[in-house]
């Protein structure tokens, strides 16, 4: 939805962005009217159907003041290179700001052009987390330091106003004109029962950032977080992992077991030795030659190695891949596992992690296929719970469609003992910067691979890609992406076949 002459308001895609938990973007490069239009409808459906059209006024204000502020920064920066005036010099950017308005204001469809022309863009993005929705504004002209302290002097000063009566009756700085506005945004957090602290402004490498998270109303989450407590009882009615993957994975962590042993007790199950032998035969390994042995699997895997493999094993033995719904997000996991693995091996120089990427993808859908066999009894169950707390019949609609998959993974990776990380690279795969620190690589490079894989299939934009982690992968544009999916798709294909 980045192209300014097609702005018919795509229902369906709201809603798969919202159960999904991929980020709605809007790219704009002059924010005309009839984007900015465009935007409210696009944000009215969006809180509609995330259950918040009682935000509605006070999130379009906010979204419509800072669009309007990042399009100004834009401007501003081309005035100033137009100018020959360097804008982080104190005294060059007051000799500058003398005369913009003026300037602007005489001229500002050639002001608007050069930002154009120079691929100066205007971000909107949304998103609806399990428990909030963050709203983002982002343009690709770096907030100044003295711009950034004016910034947070306007948010820290507007605490002492409770109405806009009072903010007007007070003398504002208005020589760029955003003072007032930045005091009502405040004003609007606080009558949606925020405070500042759900508003902050910060800047990247080559980005300013303006970011609003409002928490969900209580009454939204607990309705999503009570039918979600219907799945997890059914996995609560699962089976732990079968008892020949437990004898083995206990072997694994007793170090008192040699590799031979670890290989005989493998070798009872057929379908596990045959699994591990095509594993370690496939380009993720890159061995020499065709490798025929479970002795020599084992070698080649290493203890690491079999863990990851045998996570892998049993959670599709146990859920199934007896669907044609299952086959495909299968299909989709082992190519996310395969991107994943790749990215951190090009682009990355820490490879400690590289085994539990590709496992991590392999696994970062699994409440997805949860979700996919959940059976009429207990869509009978959740229906009759809904009816009984006046749930909204969508809620249980849209969970069953994947929204909180992220969350019913998680839960069951911790039910059958998996890992930490693991669980992380599941539970965090839409929302990497939740994860914690010491996972983030693993939790990146699976949000990453997954992303592109959304972007290949035609469900997401480049500008949908948080740009934190591109960061990480020296990742700068869209060719770059379009190289690096096109490669990566061309590689699992030939692994495939």
């Amino acid at each position: 939805m980045n192209k300014e002459d097609e702005l018919i308001v795509d229902e369906n895609t709201i809603k798969n962005s919202i159960r999904s938990g991929i980020p709605l973007t809007i790219t704009t490069y002059t924010l005309p009217h009839d984007v900015e239009m465009y935007i409210v409808k696009v944000l009215a459906v969006f809180l509609r159907m995330a259950g918040h059209e009682n935000l509605r006024d006070y999130i379009e204000y906010c979204i419509q003041e800072l669009s309007v502020n990042a399009k100004k920064a834009n401007t501003k920066r081309v005035y100033f290179m137009e100018k020959c005036l360097d804008i982080n010099n104190p005294d060059q950017y007051k000799e500058g700001m003398l005369t913009f308005k003026k300037d602007i204001f005489n001229d500002i469809t050639h002001y608007l052009k050069l930002q154009k022309d120079k691929g100066l863009y205007i971000k909107i993005i949304m998103l609806y987390s399990k428990d909030a929705l963050q709203i983002e504004v982002r343009n690709n002209v770096v907030v100044s330091k003295i711009e950034l302290i004016r910034i947070h002097d306007k948010i820290a000063r507007s605490r002492q106003y409770n109405s806009l009566e009072d903010a007007f009756s007070q003398v504002l700085d208005d020589s760029e004109g955003a003072g007032l506005g930045l005091v009502v945004l405040i004003l609007m957090l606080k009558k949606m029962g925020l405070t500042e602290d759900c508003f902050d402004i910060t800047k990247t490498e080559s980005e300013t950032v303006a970011k609003l998270v409002v928490p969900l109303e209580q009454t939204v989450l607990a309705n999503v977080t009570g039918v979600t407590k219907e799945i997890v009882a059914h996995i609560n009615d699962m089976p732990h992992f079968p008892e020949n993957i437990i004898r083995v994975q206990n072997m694994l962590s007793d170090p008192k077991s040699d590799m031979k042993d670890i290989a005989g007790k493998i070798l009872i199950d057929p379908a596990m030795t045959a699994d591990i032998i095509k594993v370690v035969n496939s380009a993720q390994y890159m061995t020499t030659k065709k490798i025929d042995s479970i002795s020599e699997a084992v070698k080649i895997l290493g203890i690491t190695g079999i863990k990851n493999l045998l996570y892998s094993y049993g959670t599709q033995k146990l859920l199934g891949d007896d669907t044609e719904e299952k086959k495909r997000l299968w299909k989709h996991s082992y190519k996310t596992a395969f991107f994943a693995f790749n990215l951190v091996k090009n682009f990355q120089h820490d490879k400690s992690y590289i085994e539990d990427i590709y496992m991590g993808g392999i696994l970062h859908d699994m409440g997805k296929i949860v979700l996919a066999d959940v059976n009429p009894e207990l869509t009978a169950k959740m229906e009759a719970f809904c009816r009984e707390k006046n749930i909204p019949a969508v809620t249980l609609e849209d969970i069953k469609a994947g929204m909180n998959h992220a969350e019913v993974g998680a839960l069951l990776a911790e039910k059958w003992n998996f890992p930490e990380n693991l669980v992380a690279a599941i539970r965090f795969h839409h929302t990497p910067g939740d994860a914690p620190e010491k996972y983030r690589l693993l939790v990146d490079a699976v949000y990453l691979a997954n992303m592109l894989c959304a972007v290949e299939y035609g469900c997401a934009l480049f500008e949908q890609l948080d740009g934190s982690v591109l960061s990480r992968f020296n990742i700068t544009n869209s060719n770059q992406i379009e190289k690096i999916i096109d490669a990566f798709s061309k590689g699992f294909n030939k692994e495939k076949a």
